[in-house]
């Protein structure tokens, strides 16, 4: 049984930064995608970021050139860097390992609990 486990969540100002973490029990999942999705109140959950067991990556165009995804495959962990922060990033940020290098949700296998981002002043 894989649980991911997310911290680093919190209130933030805009134009803040904060870094999420994530931590996988279970099995390796070194050679798996990992990512982070998040979902806004009344909305959808949607693709934020995600990384291959390579290192290739791919971005929301939201989140293009503030947010970096990173992993480290010894620790069996994901990472994502969140810098410019704005309004529009609150949400809580889910982890997730799947297969496939795809945005979409339903190809992800695991999934965290959430850990809750809010930016305001």
């Amino acid at each position: 049984q894989v649980q991911l486990v997310e911290s680093g969540g919190g209130l933030v100002q805009p134009g803040g930064s904060l870094r999420l973490s994530c931590a996988a029990s279970g099995r390796t999942l070194s050679r798996n995608v990992m990512g982070w999705f998040r979902q806004a109140p009344g909305k959808e959950r949607e693709f934020v970021a995600v990384i291959t067991s390579g290192g290739a990556t791919r971005y929301a165009d939201s989140v293009k050139g503030r947010f970096t995804i990173s992993r480290d495959n010894a620790k069996n962990s994901v990472y994502l860097q969140m810098n410019s922060l704005n309004p529009e990033d609150t949400a809580v940020y889910y982890c997730t390992a799947g297969d496939v290098f795809t945005t979409t949700r339903d190809f992800y296998n695991y999934w965290g609990q959430g850990t809750q981002v809010t930016v305001s002043s």
